[in-house]
């Protein structure tokens, strides 16, 4: 493996599959927080509370089946290809961001809350003014870590034919090509780490901004 093959790697077939893995990944975790932070606001209100047990239940063992076993399941339902991986990499993704939310809004101070509600503001605005607001730092590190597993987990989407980095370090084990593995690997590091960092630095910038 030399130099210019890595370098001939990346311009010949990097760009393309980023830009398929980032698709993965942003519909993947946007489809989580659009599920998982309602759900967690539901599940935290005092008349939902008896289901919490069965639903986190239900997704731990969810998020304790190997992802390729959860990308083979909706393969008979959805078929090969893009959606059937996004529904996987969603489901995989949702567990996280329930506990924090559940984490962030169950944590709050509860005498800020009642003081609201004390000077008459209704429960909806309590949540989106005060509860939402102060429970958003930790809601945004599940974020973190959902789109972080999720980053590494959408390599084994191209197993049904989804694309992403994926087809670079599968093609390179079927080929015996050492540069296009290493490519890949680098390239879902790269993309895991930045995403991680900004997500942590938005993180950094509300804690601040709430205290």
């Amino acid at each position: 493996m030399t130099l210019q093959e890595i370098i001939d790697t990346l311009i010949n077939n990097a760009p393309s599959l980023v830009v398929e893995h980032l698709q993965l990944v942003f519909l993947s975790v946007g489809l989580a927080v659009l599920i998982a932070l309602p759900l967690g606001i539901l599940l935290s209100r005092e008349k939902f509370k008896p289901y919490l047990p069965t639903i986190i239940s239900f997704f731990n063992i969810a998020q304790g089946v190997p992802s390729l076993a959860v990308i083979a399941i909706f393969m008979p339902i959805l078929g090969i290809g893009f959606t059937s991986a996004v529904v996987a990499l969603t489901i995989y993704a949702l567990l996280p961001i329930i506990r924090n939310t559940l984490a962030g809004l169950g944590n709050l101070d509860q005498d800020i809350i009642e003081a609201a509600k004390g000077m008459g503001m209704p429960a909806g605005k309590v949540l989106l003014k005060i509860e939402l607001p102060l429970a958003l730092p930790v809601i945004i590190a599940g974020i973190q870590t959902a789109t972080v597993v999720t980053v590494g987990t959408a390599i084994l989407a191209d197993l049904i034919g989804a694309g992403g980095l994926g087809r670079m370090i599968f093609a390179g084990i079927s080929m015996f090509e050492p540069a296009r593995i290493l490519v890949g690997s680098l390239l879902s590091a790269i993309i895991a780490i930045s995403l991680d960092q900004a997500l942590k630095y938005i993180k950094t910038k509300l804690t601040v901004q709430f205290q």
